[in-house]
């Protein structure tokens, strides 16, 4: 237990510091600082004006921002699309800032956030953290290894429960810590495993890198249909 207490607040701390140094300078990937003008930007984003701007996200990422699974046309598997209905403000704006510097990086994403203004992701983060979270799916498989995980963690491992960051029911935190519930279970494994091998690399201090690289592929598949049957 001690030693899950330590990784905790190493995870923790960084975010903490941050809160109380908002006159730091704002950077990308892992050394972001949330500036006291950044958190004030995005909380006072537009989400009418970002329903305007989403728009043209709804052919990839749904009617109401509620993604799509993963499918096979013609022998060809076409990659599940995320779930952006009920995200953390602060954590869309993030993405999309970090597909604008670079840090993130996808042929589709970065091309349409490269068109985007500062402001046009503060206004579509609004809109879409208005929205509903998308409706659970429910599984059949056994998730009992994820309910471990999300409860207890793994002292052996020094993996701290992935409820002291998520949220107990999967809702993320404020400051920019995604939520989980309902999200697109193909789409969660495979930022896992983007995570796990490194090509993914846009999390604040590495955190998810740590955590992800320690995680057995039975385990990642596990939390991505605990968390998709979640609301």
């Amino acid at each position: 237990m001690t030693r899950i207490l330590i990784l905790i607040a190493v995870l923790i701390a960084p975010v903490l510091v941050n809160a109380a140094e908002p006159e730091s300078e704002a950077k990308s990937g892992s050394q972001i600082a949330w500036t006291t003008e950044t958190l004030k930007l995005v909380k006072n984003g537009n989400a009418e004006k970002g329903r305007n701007l989403a728009e043209s996200c709804k052919a990839c990422h749904g009617l109401r921002g509620e993604g799509m699974s993963a499918e096979t046309r013609d022998d060809e598997t076409i990659p599940a699309i995320p779930a952006l209905a009920g995200q953390v403000a602060n954590y869309t704006f993030k993405q999309l800032r970090d597909y604008f510097n670079g840090d993130r990086s996808n042929d589709s994403m970065t091309a349409i956030a490269k068109g985007l203004s500062e402001q046009d992701a503060t206004d579509l983060a609004a809109w879409y953290a208005s929205l509903e979270p998308p409706k659970p799916v429910k599984t059949d498989k056994d998730v009992s290894t994820a309910e471990k995980m999300v409860e207890a963690g793994d002292g052996k491992r020094i993996l701290p429960p992935c409820f002291v960051c998520h949220g107990s029911n999967g809702q993320g935190e404020k400051m920019d810590i995604p939520s989980l519930a309902g999200q697109q279970a193909d789409y969660f494994e495979r930022t896992l495993m983007q995570y796990r091998s490194g090509e993914r690399h846009n999390d604040i201090y590495s955190r998810m890198r740590l955590i992800a690289k320690q995680l057995s592929e039975t385990e990642i598949k596990a939390l991505s249909l605990y968390y998709q049957q979640l609301k």
